[in-house]
């Protein structure tokens, strides 16, 4: 869908405006299904301290000016990647952006917008259908793989080996690295890399014996392949999760049949 270019404005007296804090424009495009035929603008002059998140600011615009304003938020210590949303263009957690990071230099008026990720359905205002993405987690198989009789002793691993696919457990499954890939939003059946990252840490997991199943999976056309090494899921990913290095690494288990 595209957006409208008519914006609306609206009365944001009633926010409360802390001591020290300036007033910024927070844009935010809005969609109603019940109401809209396609997305369009809205603008909340907002009083916020440097220290404010962006999700602090749309917190106030929900409890004080519109009510009706829908997104996705819950531990906001950005570590449950619920609030994975545009913010001036890029793919970001609500939670972790600072107000003092989007100030315009020399005292400049600052405008911030904020629009839902892109590449899935939105269902209203800033809250997406999350089913595809997590259709497509699902389909890696993103768990552990044993089979034969179950052991009698722990599963020791060493520390190398934990180290093999450290970085990869730190997915959060905000979605904001898949919502950046271009492949994804142009064709939605890509696997994407949040799920191809989640295989990953299971493939090079030295206690797993599924790796085999899951490079099939991921050898479809819409598996790994289609990757095109833009690096926008590496830029996106808040965790700083080397996204592009591990699909890379993926690929190269599938051309080598190597773990």
């Amino acid at each position: 869908m595209t957006a409208t270019v008519s914006e609306g404005t609206h009365d944001t007296s009633q926010i409360p405006a802390p001591e020290g804090s300036i007033t910024i424009t927070v844009k935010i495009l809005r969609f109603n299904p019940e109401q809209d035929t396609e997305p369009h603008w809205e603008s909340y002059d907002v009083p916020a301290l440097p220290t404010d998140r962006v999700l602090n600011l749309l917190f106030n615009i929900k409890n004080y000016v519109d009510g009706t304003l829908a997104f996705r938020r819950s531990c906001a210590h950005g570590i449950c990647g619920s609030d994975a949303m545009q913010i001036n263009g890029i793919n970001r957690l609500a939670c972790k952006v600072l107000v003092k990071d989007l100030l315009e230099k020399k005292g400049k008026h600052t405008t911030v917008t904020v629009a839902p990720i892109k590449g899935l359905p939105t269902m209203k205002d800033l809250y997406v259908d999350m089913e595809p993405f997590f259709e497509a987690y699902r389909a890696v198989k993103p768990y552990l793989i044993a089979y034969g009789n179950e052991p009698t002793r722990e599963r020791i691993q060493s520390q190398a080996d934990r180290e093999r696919f450290d970085d990869t457990t730190k997915c959060i499954l905000c979605a904001a690295c898949t919502s950046s890939c271009p492949v994804y939003w142009s064709d939605g059946s890509y696997f994407g890399p949040a799920a191809i990252v989640n295989a990953h840490r299971f493939i090079f997991d030295s206690r797993d014996e599924g790796s085999e199943e899951r490079l099939d999976i991921l050898n479809d056309s819409e598996g790994v392949w289609r990757c095109r090494t833009t690096f926008n899921c590496t830029d996106a990913c808040p965790r700083g999760i080397q996204v592009t290095k591990a699909i890379q690494e993926v690929k190269r288990a599938l051309l080598f049949k190597r773990v």
